[in-house]
């Protein structure tokens, strides 16, 4: 670290409980996101299974609107995590 930009021991403290909290929060938060991606596709495919062509636009939009969850889960969790780390 050049000199004149050294960080006192509460900053360095502050900034590592920071970021462990960013990661842990952006890791669970990706982690609830892909659980409910991946149950919405799950549910959406055995219902389109079962039903056929007929329940096809309802299992698909459950899909798609599970795939939505998923996706801003990931991007709030990269945001959280990128906060964390000062960025």
């Amino acid at each position: 670290m050049p000199i004149g930009q050294q960080e006192s021991g509460v900053t360095s403290g502050v900034k590592f409980v920071t970021s462990t909290v960013g990661n842990t929060v952006g890791g669970v938060t990706n982690t609830v996101g892909g659980v409910v991606g991946a149950l919405g596709r799950g549910v959406g495919e055995t219902l389109e299974g079962a039903t056929g062509s007929a329940g096809r636009p309802v299992a698909r939009g459950l899909a798609d609107a599970s795939t939505s969850v998923e996706d801003g889960a990931a991007r709030i969790a990269g945001g959280v995590k990128r906060a964390g780390e000062g960025k």
